[in-house]
């Protein structure tokens, strides 16, 4: 009898080994609480207690006014709205008389605002992997209603950001947004990046483009149809010093299973491709399909639940594209019908006129 259960204490053990062996590190669920879509981490925040101090205001009153409590102030896991983020930054411009407000509080700022993602992006071996890490887990980790595109041209890369809900005013939060993306970008890049110019949506007085411009260390633009960092597009094949393959397999492991649980609709996530891959020519139905993980009869039947297809919705963010560039003249047609993914004006020429009733130039004459 004693045998008897000595062999099979043995084997338990031994079972249970295995078992640990086949789970050599594994955890039951994320580490913390995701934000779900209309929240963001409160780490925006950081360093506004600081400023508040050194302006004589009370940064406690500042952020209850605007329905937060003051531990968003100690705590960058407090989940708040996108929308009194906006709010509070505006705020604070006007209170403190400071049109930069956003720009401001972000040099004193690290992208570790962005929470975990930006230690992803700096283990990634290729600058081009640590953008796309920023692009699929940012809006997981940081803010849902966040989306961030990779635009490659023929010579130059873009890297955009908006946010995919209304609210209203947000220039300050938009100046907070291009600091710390160049500063994300600057360290994948190493010392030697430098972005080449920088797009804003902001209304931005041209008497403070100088200090923009000194700042994030490149031309501004104001009044843009999308808010972007751009940079030469070899870049993306550069190699990130700070390297790292054990932390960046088991970080970018771990936020693929949170962003297992936190899946947009199959049309945001295919207009989301669209628009990153319409200016490299290759924006087909295939490759969309590869980028989500699945078969093309798998993906055409998905749209058609959601009363969709992919054709149509390439059409309809060539045509809001289009539009955009058109309104605010800053490019060329060539260059428009370039980013569009169309190989000659003609082409887009033709396409657009199908959409609108109007030629490109008659559309921007009207604008």
């Amino acid at each position: 009898m004693r045998l008897r259960g000595t062999d099979n204490t043995a084997q338990a053990r031994g079972n249970e080994a295995v078992a640990q062996q086949d789970s050599f590190f594994s955890l039951d669920g994320p580490l913390d609480l995701a934000p779900a879509d209309g929240q963001c981490r409160a780490a925006n925040f950081a360093g506004l207690a600081h400023i508040a101090r050194q302006m004589g205001r009370d940064a406690r009153g500042i952020v209850e006014r605007h329905g937060m409590e003051a531990r968003v102030l100690t705590d960058p896991e407090s989940l708040v709205a996108p929308q009194q983020v906006a709010d509070t930054f505006e705020y604070c411009s006007s209170l403190f008389d400071d049109p930069l407000f956003g720009l401001h509080i972000a040099t004193i700022q690290d992208p570790e605002v962005f929470g975990c993602v930006t230690a992803l992006c700096r283990s990634a071996p290729t600058f081009r992997a640590g953008v796309r890490c920023l692009i699929n887990y940012l809006p997981v980790v940081h803010a849902p209603d966040c989306e961030v595109v990779l635009i490659e041209g023929r010579d130059t890369a873009e890297l955009t950001w908006l946010v995919n809900t209304d609210i209203g005013l947000n220039d300050q939060a938009n100046y907070q947004a291009a600091m710390l993306n160049v500063k994300l970008l600057q360290a994948m890049g190493g010392p030697g990046f430098k972005p080449s110019w920088v797009s804003l949506s902001a209304d931005t007085r041209p008497a403070d483009v100088p200090e923009l411009e000194k700042v994030l260390g490149c031309r501004v633009t104001d009044h843009s149809p999308r808010n972007s960092v751009a940079f030469p597009v070899h870049a993306l094949d550069q190699p990130v010093p700070s390297a790292n393959r054990l932390l960046f397999r088991l970080l970018g492991g771990y936020l693929e299973r949170v962003k297992a649980a936190h899946s947009q609709s199959v049309v945001d996530r295919v207009e989301s491709y669209i628009r990153g891959s319409l200016a490299s020519g290759n924006c087909t139905i295939d490759r969309c399909a590869d980028k989500l993980g699945m078969s093309v009869r798998t993906l055409q039947a998905k749209l058609s639940g959601e009363g969709a297809r992919f054709s149509e919705l390439v059409e309809n963010q060539r045509e809001t594209i289009a539009k955009a560039h058109l309104g605010q003249r800053q490019l060329t047609l060539d260059e428009i019908a370039d980013r569009l993914g169309y190989g000659e004006q003609t082409s887009f020429g033709r396409a657009f006129k199908r959409w609108t009733g109007m030629t490109p130039q008659q559309y921007r004459a009207s604008c």
